[in-house]
């Protein structure tokens, strides 16, 4: 009799801001071999939404530096600024079940309500003229199964508000663009940093306004410096060294409590990898943030 449960399809979506980093590493170190442990697929999307925020030559140095520690994706690369029309077709779709309206709410007003927002424009019918879309919000999702952090719930203001899901600049947003493109990509489960858990929840509610079936997520541990700011782009972190890439995946794998593995100096990385996806355990992986050692 076939199984009815559809092929595993995971994916690492860095941002190119910047070069990849530690904690970039344990990120795509941890969707991968989820991946490979359920002989899945593994893609690699490159969400190059936002150009301000771009720094030139980062996703071909992301992509470089991902086959230097033996990351190998398959099928193509997928570039979101190759997407705005999907996208389009999204919004179009919201508008015409009358699930969005058009907001002009400033940054400023919308501090002064503590970061909330409030609905002030929801019934306004204001025209698009420099205004945001903001989702009309009527599946408010409360809480999620997370399979390494167990049900994570959020507060109501939270769940109820209406997100921008296209902003008054004319860029399209990273929640609006990050459902149409997995569900594109039939993405089965979303491997990724914690400090994606609010966005988590308003992606499972624009799933349900899409009408779209909702992957299985699991939120790795973001790692941390002596000073207990995660390793990001935004923090300077540093970038992963170009050199021999074992020791600093097997550095990667203690972090997220994997077993050790003997006399990896005389293995290749690539059989490095394959015993680290024979040993990959999802239920060791601590549920909190780590404090890096090596940067005290």
């Amino acid at each position: 009799m076939k199984s009815t449960t559809s092929p595993y399809i995971g994916r690492f979506a860095p941002s190119p801001s910047g070069n990849l980093h530690l904690g970039s590493l344990v990120t795509a170190l941890g969707s991968y071999l989820q991946a490979r442990s359920q002989n899945g697929k593994w893609l690699v999307r490159i969400d190059d939404i936002d150009p301000p925020r771009e720094v030139a030559g980062a996703s071909q140095r992301i992509l470089t530096t991902l086959e230097h520690y033996g990351l190998y994706w398959d099928d193509h690369v997928l570039y979101q600024s190759q997407r705005h029309d999907a996208y389009r077709e999204a919004l179009e779709y919201l508008h015409q079940q009358g699930k969005s309206y058009y907001c002009t709410c400033s940054r400023h007003r919308i501090k002064e309500l503590q970061g909330h927002y409030d609905g002030h424009c929801r019934h306004l019918q204001l025209p698009a003229l420099d205004a945001a879309i903001r989702l009309k919000q009527t599946h408010p999702v409360y809480q999620f199964t997370d399979k390494i952090r167990g049900t994570v719930y959020t507060e109501a203001n939270v769940a109820e508000e209406d997100v921008i899901i296209h902003r008054k600049d004319g860029l399209f947003a990273y929640n609006l663009v990050v459902v149409v493109d997995d569900h594109y990509q039939n993405v089965t489960e979303v491997v990724r940093g914690a400090d994606l858990i609010p966005a988590t929840l308003q992606q499972i509610s624009l799933y349900h306004h899409l009408s779209l079936p909702i992957p299985r997520y699991a939120h790795l541990p973001l790692i941390l410096n002596h000073d207990n700011n995660k390793l990001s782009k935004q923090n300077h972190a540093t970038a992963l060294p170009m050199t021999d890439p074992r020791p600093v995946i097997c550095h990667a794998l203690a972090l997220l409590k994997q077993p050790p593995i003997a006399h990896w100096q005389d293995l290749s990385t690539h059989q490095l990898l394959e015993i680290a996806t024979r040993q990959w355990q999802l239920a060791v992986i601590p549920s909190h943030d780590i404090i890096d050692k090596t940067y005290d």
